[in-house]
């Protein structure tokens, strides 16, 4: 770590230095960044607030709300407010803290997504012992488990980049504190850190899509079993969003990282990340929602008695 004390501040150098661009995009991220909040934070309430929506499935998708809401707040308040400055700096222990909590919540969220295939495998697979499948001393460990793999993933990466001397630039062409950047402003030699990133990013990616993908594929067996067409399509409509959602979060962040460094384009790379920390946690509120009748029905009963009150 002393090494790096070398540089006491980074320069986020961001999207452009237009100033009309960046009041643009300075409005763009902010209405992204309230529909997360609203998005995911509603979510949380209505599964926290409505008895019949307590259950293992909206558990996971209460925790993965909030692991979104934290995910997006790492990085997007800090983009805003660089948008609007001329000094686009952030201190070397914030930058550390950002890119810690970042790869935390990112790696967190991996975990999450496969558990959430595993628990929809057993709902619709097994339906009957469902409850005794993903009692609380299954779906608890679960997401305790997820939290602790992402804490120590972040742990070693963090470790392992801020012991790196930055020497020759502290200007970080990105949004936020991410990994590959930082790789590319060290005058140390980097080689090692480049491993870690693609072994260990590249196990947990491969792992969880595993079980991403067996579990979906035990859940279309249970869908071309069913007799009832209705049932069918409930499940295909269901499912299918889902596993949209889960493709893309894990496809943009194998892009991003399980691949050599002589690939790295700066530029294209802070496209890519800002989808998969920014936008994505948008949109999963309403990927896991909008076709849930369950929800849907929270959200009427929640519209109905404000309408009574009023």
């Amino acid at each position: 770590m002393k090494n790096a004390t070398e540089v006491s501040i980074f320069v986020l150098k961001g999207f452009t230095d237009n100033l009309e661009l960046q009041i643009i995009l300075f409005f763009l991220f902010l209405a992204i960044y309230l529909f997360t909040l609203m998005g995911n934070l509603g979510l949380l309430a209505l599964v926290i607030g409505d008895s019949r929506l307590h259950n293992p499935m909206y558990y996971f998708l209460s925790v993965l709300s909030s692991v979104d809401v934290c995910f997006s707040s790492v990085i997007t308040p800090n983009m805003l407010v660089d948008f609007l400055s001329k000094q686009k700096v952030i201190s070397f222990l914030g930058c550390a803290t950002q890119m810690f909590l970042a790869s935390t919540f990112g790696t967190t969220e991996c975990f999450l997504l496969a558990a959430m295939a595993y628990d929809r495998y057993v709902a619709i697979y097994d339906p009957l012992l469902y409850s005794v499948s993903m009692s609380s001393r299954v779906y608890v460990p679960l997401i305790v488990a997820s939290y602790v793999g992402g804490i120590l993933h972040a742990c070693v990466h963090t470790v392992a980049t801020f012991s790196l001397s930055f020497c020759a630039s502290n200007e970080i062409r990105h949004v936020f504190c991410d990994i590959p950047p930082l790789l590319a402003i060290s005058c140390s030699d980097t080689h090692t850190n480049q491993l870690l990133l693609f072994y260990f990013v590249g196990a947990i990616e491969i792992v969880t899509i595993l079980i991403v993908l067996v579990s979906y594929g035990f859940i279309l067996l249970a869908i071309l079993r069913m007799r009832s067409a209705e049932g069918r399509r409930k499940v295909f409509s269901t499912c299918g969003p889902h596993l949209t959602g889960v493709l893309i979060f894990y496809g943009t962040s194998l892009f991003m990282y399980v691949r050599p460094s002589s690939s790295y384009a700066l530029d294209h790379d802070m496209i890519v990340s800002t989808f998969y920390t920014i936008v994505i946690p948008m949109m999963n509120p309403f990927i896991y929602s909008l076709r849930n009748k369950d929800v849907m029905e929270a959200i009427k009963r929640v519209l109905r008695k404000k309408c009574v009150y009023q």
